[in-house]
């Protein structure tokens, strides 16, 4: 299958000749996580007294400083690219150990192998926070060369507020580099406003509003387009003619554009486009409004807003970033059919982007939290199913490979399994931090997901109800179900699910049978108030016996095809 998630270090994957040959992919977008709300100074500090620890313990959206940051570092040295190597161990030599030069470290063993599956005509826009962006901005420049380097978008992502002692934060920096020059841009346009329109269309005939645009260049040729047509020269102003291509292609076909100028010139009258001054001589093209394409997009993006606490598109994601920026960039940078990678995926915004412009895309995240928001948002949009119309490479297939992650110490497998075996059920998680590796010890309760439903009271009125599950990866016993029914209990909950990875105990089954039922008066049925259900049974099919589910997580609404604009506007009719 072209579309794929993985599940991993993105390292690691992007390492795999098997999953990534060289030059595969046609667009790189990466929004990498990077705490910008901490205080810069923090980001500088030695990590070898017990301060700069407890506040790395805090700082869990970024890499800091450790053995995996120092094997990487000697790997950059030893293995990279010598420029490359050469402009580390001078960061190195500025900055010193600290979380700055650990996120910079892992940084750019990434966009080492990000520009090495990058297809020669392809582009990478890196999304980075303005504390970093001139770091990276070296290490881009290094690994892509500075001839290669196109642009710094700044992005105005949120309205003014107050930052004490300073200006206000409201932008963030995507970095725009290509692979060589000769790379694909497809131009991107704005409307009009309204003033401007105003002040300088300000003619209007048969065909519409139209501005008089000069038909001359400002360079003097001594060639047909110096010649002189209906009495004016345009050498005599130091000029010569400047005929509009797109139009006379549009009047004449392609064989016009080798008529002399003159004949092209003639072209245009005959169709109205010659504006006459009333007076002098000097002809003018009828430049029409609705001909125009619009503003060309430039390096200053004002005209995206933020994602508001209530945008209908907002799923819960702290750094999700609005669909109408990735649809931009993706329309910008890539044709249908292209392959878009976002190794950084999140929430998967880029690529839902992707899948509604007609890309193939690949997405990598190291949270299974992260993959299942994607294949839910997958789903609600497109109903696109996970092993049928895209791959998801990296979660366990067996009951023995959900055993290998929840013993993946390294990886926070406890949280990562706990995740992935809610996601089975469709079930939020409870304590997990959206783009974080683990989840919130204490913050639970006892409750590790929660499935919402609605069903009546005794009253008829319908009422929101829910389901409790906890999740076990070690040993179990009766005493946990007994937890679970209290818990249930305490929570006013319907129904309470046990899900385990090893088989239940006589005692366990016992116990949950012993709580009775949950009688859904909407449905007319019963069902067990205490279920178990083992990893197992999930991957034979099995699942909830509850009440119809309404919903567990912000839903991504149905994408109806052509909802997207011709400048890239999203219906954002997401909820």
């Amino acid at each position: 299958m072209k579309n794929r998630l993985y599940y991993g270090d993105n390292l690691e994957i992007l390492r795999s000749r098997e999953y990534f040959p060289d030059e595969c992919v046609d667009l790189i977008y990466l929004d990498p996580p990077f705490n910008s709300n901490r205080n810069y100074n923090v980001l500088f500090k030695s990590e070898s007294g017990a301060d700069s620890e407890a506040q790395i313990t805090a700082f869990e959206d970024t890499w800091h400083w450790g053995e995996t940051a120092e094997a990487t570092y000697d790997d950059i040295i030893v293995d990279a690219p010598h420029k490359v190597a050469t402009a580390i161990e001078a960061l190195m030599n500025l900055i010193e150990r600290n979380q700055m030069m650990a996120y910079l470290v892992m940084m750019t063993a990434r966009l080492v192998e990000l520009y090495r599956v990058l297809k020669p005509t392809g582009s990478l826009y890196l999304h980075c926070d303005p504390t970093a962006s001139h770091y990276l901005k070296i290490i881009l420049d290094t690994i892509f060369g500075g001839s290669n380097y196109r642009n710094e978008v700044i992005w105005k992502r949120t309205y003014a507020h107050n930052d004490p002692m300073r200006y206000g934060r409201i932008t963030d920096t995507i970095l725009f580099y290509s692979k060589n020059d000769d790379f694909l841009w497809n131009t991107q346009y704005t409307e009009y406003s309204e003033e401007y329109i105003r002040k300088f269309f300000r003619y209007e005939d048969d065909r519409g509003r139209y501005r008089a645009v000069t038909l001359t260049g400002p360079k003097i040729s001594l060639g047909d387009s110096g010649s002189t047509w209906r009495g004016y020269s345009p050498t005599t102003s130091g000029r010569s003619w400047s005929v509009p291509k797109r139009i006379i292609r549009q009047l004449g076909g392609e064989e016009a554009l080798s008529w002399s100028v003159a004949e092209r010139l003639d072209l245009l009258d005959e169709n109205g486009y010659i504006y006459w001054p009333p007076k002098g001589s000097v002809p003018h093209f009828k430049q029409y409004l609705h001909e125009m394409p619009g503003v060309p997009v430039q390096n200053l993006w004002t005209d995206i807003d933020r994602l508001s606490p209530h945008a209908k598109e907002r799923l819960g994601y702290p750094t999700q970033k609005p669909e109408a920026l990735l649809e931009r960039i993706i329309r910008a940078s890539s044709d249908e059919d292209d392959v878009v990678l976002d190794p950084f995926c999140g929430c998967g915004t880029a690529i839902a982007a992707a899948h509604k412009l007609g890309r193939a895309w690949i997405g990598i995240d190291i949270t299974h939290l992260s993959i299942a928001l994607q294949k839910y948002r997958l789903a609600d949009m497109f109903e696109l199913v996970s092993g049928v119309d895209y791959a998801v490479i990296g979660e366990p297939a067996t009951v023995e490979g959900a055993r290998e992650l929840a013993r993946d110490s390294a990886n926070e497998g406890r949280y990562q399994f706990e995740w992935w075996a809610l996601s089975l059920l469709q079930a939020k998680p409870v304590g997990g931090s959206a783009g974080s590796r683990k989840g919130k010890k204490g913050a639970d309760q006892g409750i590790d997901g929660v499935i919402n439903f609605f069903d009546e009271d005794e009253k008829g009125v319908k009422k929101a109800r829910k389901v409790v599950l906890q999740v076990k990866s070690g040993k179990v016993n009766a005493g946990q179900i007994r937890d679970l029914k209290g818990t249930v209990e305490r929570e006013g909950a319907a129904i309470g699910v046990f899900i385990t990875l090893e088989r239940p105990t006589q005692a366990m089954i016992k116990e949950a049978l012993a709580a009775g039922w949950y009688e859904s008066r909407t449905w007319g049925k019963k069902y067990r108030r205490t279920q178990i259900l083992t990893i197992g049974d999930l991957f034979d099919g099995a699942g909830v016996a509850m009440p119809p589910q309404h919903g567990t997580h912000q839903r991504a609404s149905r994408w109806k095809g052509g909802s997207v604009s011709e400048d890239g506007e999203s219906q954002r009719d997401l909820i």
